[in-house]
């Protein structure tokens, strides 16, 4: 056990849809102490690549707020942190895997997601609660622009953190657990089946294939759990 949850646990998962009344789309998702707000809007442009192709795009902006940390985290200004530019972009990818493009038309989805505060799994947290705020944004589209949902949502991404920490495999760490992890992984997968990204990092050793197999099998166990969660907050079940 650890902070009384067993090694197989998630901690405590809330999703709150519609949280911001402006935008199309909105969810405050909770992870334990976790807590990171998920919006998303759209506008009738696309980059310069897609232009008269027909096709939209979808793009993310991921950033921690100066309170989220117990030492406040400068706004970043200038230039974005290579963690900052990284996140975002497997947000983005993970979040392109379930929409149809072609079906939005030329039009981009922007996705902001905003760490209130931060206890590990920040990313996370920001593609379980960005799945929402997607969700609710291409209800708006359906309703105002004619394009049916159904033809341009392909399916849910859910997504979980494992690790290898004082030799256990454990579930959906922490900071605490994270920051101190011997292997530390990161895994996205569209309706739990197909996966989307793994990221798996040996911090502080190496893992051997059994090991790998084993973190593989404890997040799925953890991505079908949050995956029934979603679709509920959803109404799809």
């Amino acid at each position: 056990m650890r902070n009384s949850r067993s090694n197989d646990q998630l901690r405590d998962v809330k999703l709150i849809p519609d949280w911001l009344e402006n935008p199309p789309g909105s969810c405050l998702i909770e992870m334990g102490r976790t807590r990171v707000l998920c919006t998303a809007t759209w506008n009738e442009d696309v980059p310069q690549f897609l232009k008269g192709t027909g096709q939209g795009w979808l793009t993310c902006e991921y950033r921690m707020l100066p309170g989220s940390t117990p030492s406040r985290i400068s706004r970043e200004r200038a230039a974005l942190s290579g963690r900052t530019y990284e996140i975002q972009r497997l947000i983005g990818r993970s979040l392109r895997s379930c929409l149809d493009l072609a079906a939005i038309g030329e039009r981009t989805i922007f996705v902001d997601v905003d760490v209130l505060q931060a206890d590990g799994g920040t990313r996370i947290c920001g593609i379980n609660g960005s799945v929402i705020a997607l969700y609710r944004c291409l209800q708006e589209m359906e309703e105002k622009l004619g394009i049916p949902v159904a033809f341009a949502f392909k399916g849910i991404v859910s997504a979980v953190s494992v690790g290898i920490v004082e030799g256990e495999v454990l579930l959906d760490l922490e900071y605490s657990e994270d920051s101190c992890a011997e292997v530390d992984m990161n895994v996205v997968a569209f309706e739990c089946e197909q996966f989307v990204e793994i990221q798996g990092t040996g911090e502080r050793q190496t893992f051997s294939h059994s090991q790998l197999l084993e973190l593989l099998s404890l997040s799925q166990k953890g991505i079908e759990e949050i995956y029934q969660i979603q679709r509920q907050v959803l109404e799809l079940v």
